[in-house]
This record gives C-alpha cells, sequence and structure tokens, in this order.
C-alpha cells in the first residue's frame, strides 16, 4: 500500500517539547475528541488511525473485494493509496487522492473495518504508514487507536488507555449517529468489542505501562483536561531525570 501523511501550513505553539502520546481504548470512550483536543492544546500533531483502517476497508468495498475473504483481502492491501492530514483542527483522510472522510463513516464500513482491520498483512502495512507518520511528526503527536501503545508505539513517552461502561458508550456513539437505537449500538459495540480484543493481530488491549482512565463519569472537558495534565507530568519528569544525567 502506498501511503503517507499531508503535512499541516499551520504554525503551532507547543507547551511541552516534542512527546508522543499513544491513546488506546474500545469505541465511544472519547478517543478522537479527546485526543484531537489535546493535540491542538499542546500544539502537536494528531492520528487518527482507526480511520485508516476505514479507509483501507472502504476502498475494498468499493473496488468489489470480498471483506470476508482473508486471502483477497491481504493481495489487495497494497493497492490503494492512503494519506492522512494531521491538523487535529482539519483532520484529513484521501484514498486514491479522494477525500474519504464522510463514505468511511458508513454504517457499511463500520460493520465491516474489524474484517478487514484484522488481516495480517493490512494490519503490517498500516502499522508501517503509522509509524513513518509518527516519526516524520517535528513537534510531536497524539495517536489514538486500539493498539498503538503495545504494537504501534510501544516506545510512545505516555501511553493512556481509555475505558467507559457499555451504557455510557452506547449513548455517546448513538449520538453521534444521531437516533440511532441505544441498546442496539450497546450490542454492536460489545461484538465490536470481542472481534478486536481477540483478534490474533494486534489485539485491542492496554499496555502494561499504560494509565488507565475511566471517562464514565468525566466531562469531555474533563478528560482532556486529565489527558493533558499526564502529559505535562511526564514531560517534566523525563526534563528532570535528563538534566540530573547531564549533571552526572
Amino acid at each position: 500500500m502506498s501511503a503517507g501523511a499531508s503535512r499541516s501550513s499551520r504554525k503551532a505553539f507547543p507547551t511541552v517539547e516534542t512527546v508522543i502520546v499513544a491513546i488506546d481504548g474500545p469505541s465511544g470512550t472519547g478517543k478522537s475528541s479527546t485526543s484531537k483536543a489535546v493535540a491542538a492544546k499542546l500544539g502537536l500533531s494528531y492520528l487518527d488511525t482507526g480511520a485508516q483502517y476505514r479507509a483501507i476497508t472502504w476502498w475494498m468495498i468499493t473496488n468489489g473485494v470480498d471483506v470476508h475473504d482473508a486471502d483477497a483481502v491481504a493481495n489487495a492491501a497494497a493497492k490503494p493509496v492512503i494519506v492522512s492530514g494531521t491538523d487535529p483542527a482539519r483532520p484529513t483522510i484521501t484514498v486514491d487522492g479522494v477525500d474519504a472522510s464522510g463514505p468511511i463513516r458508513t454504517e457499511e464500513v463500520t460493520s465491516k473495518v474489524s474484517a478487514v482491520s484484522a488481516v495480517p498483512e493490512v494490519r503490517r502495512l498500516i502499522t508501517e504508514l503509522q509509524r513513518s507518520i509518527a516519526k516524520g511528526a517535528e513537534l510531536g503527536i497524539v495517536v489514538e487507536g486500539r493498539d498503538i501503545g503495545t504494537t504501534v508505539l510501544p516506545d510512545a513517552d505516555l501511553k493512556i488507555f481509555l475505558t467507559a461502561s457499555p451504557e455510557a458508550r452506547a449513548a455517546r456513539r448513538s449520538g453521534e449517529l444521531k437516533g440511532a437505537d441505544v441498546n442496539a449500538t450497546q450490542q454492536a459495540l460489545i461484538k465490536r468489542d470481542a472481534a478486536d480484543s481477540s483478534r490474533k493481530t494486534s489485539p485491542l488491549a492496554k499496555a502494561d505501562d499504560a494509565v488507565e482512565v475511566d471517562t464514565t463519569e468525566l466531562t469531555l472537558d474533563q478528560v482532556i483536561e486529565c489527558v493533558v495534565t499526564l502529559v505535562e507530568e511526564r514531560r517534566s519528569a523525563t526534563e528532570s531525570t535528563e538534566k540530573r544525567t547531564a549533571a552526572k
């Protein structure tokens, strides 16, 4: 798969030095909203890795590839050109030069993305793309997904795992989908969790050194403030360690 990241022309004024933040967790925990806001506050780039898996899934559907045929998916995985824009104020994603931000959010893509993302060849290619984008983020980056802290960026400066009750997650996701049935949404989330957590390649999991944040009873602003504080504390601790080492 040919892929890449588009650079933003915005001027950023970071409040911390270059830092890579991995934010993982299941759907409905506030990953996207939190990650974009934290990146914006700290002058960092932002990457929605889930959008990349949705993009390749949309390409498979559009090009008539049977998403339940792992071999067919693997054979086609290198064909689409996926480019992710990393400005948290205006994150973009294109497939073969076409804006895919709308098409990748359909129910059809949502129902099939787990099957596509479970294919090892797809995960290998997308993981390589994600690592290259993170490496190229000059001011640092907030990367959200399901296996960032465990597989994609195991050496991230800070790893955060967001959780929330199934009821809270379903209510949030139903609100996003405007009019969706909460009970049906909750069952769909549970099914997605099972698929993502049980896949053989890079399953959804909390890294051993990740900080877990339960967002069930928190407002979005509270979650954002919590994560910003964690980032700044980690950066401060790192700087103190570097100073002590340099003084020896």
